[in-house]
């Protein structure tokens, strides 16, 4: 994904104002936001430097420099960590293209009778799921490439029935992939999938476009069933133990409520017997 770090730094620069940081605005600007020459100045390193930043020809760039830099360009804590993986990649040992989940983590899983739960791999692919995730998204009988959410989301027309904050959702979904792909440069099944969702889905090369940097850990998402209605799902993101590559996502609906009635509907007539 050659260019991302100039386009992201770019992207960043758009989006302050010089007056915002002290500096004075005259005239009418080529670019929005700030020049090279002012995140330079303000970070405290030569214009050339910085523009070899931007340029991906600054692989020995320092911590406190880049560090300077998402102080300047007002980066939270998940671009930071984008910035500093971007600007100095880290080849990494291959890993298996279908990771195995973890029979305890599966076992956990299905301990969770009341709350829809799966296991993602660092390519937001489905692996594991207990049997409330199975009601609510059919994950039975389907393959990896069906359980891949940003295809999911983007290429199966039914997502947006589905989800009925699609552009959110969808937002979202970028945004977490570009995380992963900025920590996970040289996985070239993640490179792949993003130039196919580019090829195939004009929305995700918007989004894409975008770089936006975010991290799903925590949120509330909305999903439309087409026999239970709409369940609103508070849901939390947890890495699993001994294995950095598999997130643990569980939603969890408030007790009582009226999607944890549905929910719990949905569970006794997804167990019914056929007759």
């Amino acid at each position: 994904m050659d260019g991302d770090l100039g386009d992201f730094l770019r992207s960043r620069r758009a989006r302050i104002q010089p007056e915002e940081v002290g500096l004075p605005s005259h005239g009418r600007r080529r670019v929005p936001g700030l020049r090279r020459e002012e995140v330079a100045q303000l970070a405290g390193v030569s214009v050339d430097y910085y523009i070899r930043l931007e340029q991906g020809r600054g692989p020995s760039v320092s911590d406190a420099v880049l560090d300077a830099v998402a102080r300047v360009l007002r980066l939270d804590e998940t671009e930071r960590d984008y910035l500093h993986a971007v600007a100095r990649p880290r080849r990494q040992a291959a890993r298996p293209t279908s990771p195995r989940v973890r029979q305890g983590v599966q076992l956990l899983l299905d301990s969770m009778d009341r709350a829809p739960a799966f296991v993602l791999d660092r390519r937001m692919t489905v692996l594991a799921w207990n049997a409330p995730a199975d009601a609510v998204f059919g994950y039975s009988g389907t393959t990896a490439r069906t359980r891949s959410i940003p295809r999911q989301v983007f290429l199966d027309p039914a997502a947006r029935d589905l989800y009925p904050e699609w552009q959110a959702v969808a937002a979202q979904c970028v945004a977490h992939l570009r995380v992963l792909a900025g920590h996970h440069q040289d996985d070239r099944e993640l490179t792949s999938l993003v130039g196919e969702l580019s090829l195939k889905s004009e929305d995700f090369r918007r989004l894409w476009a975008d770089h936006q940097v975010k991290e799903c850990a925590y949120g509330v998402k909305r999903v439309r069933h087409p026999v239970a209605g709409l369940l609103v799902f508070p849901y939390e993101t947890l890495t699993v133990p001994g294995d950095g590559d598999q997130s643990l996502l569980v939603y969890t609906p408030e007790p009582g409520s009226e999607t944890a009635e549905r929910l719990a509907l949905l569970g006794s007539w997804a167990s019914s017997p056929v007759r």
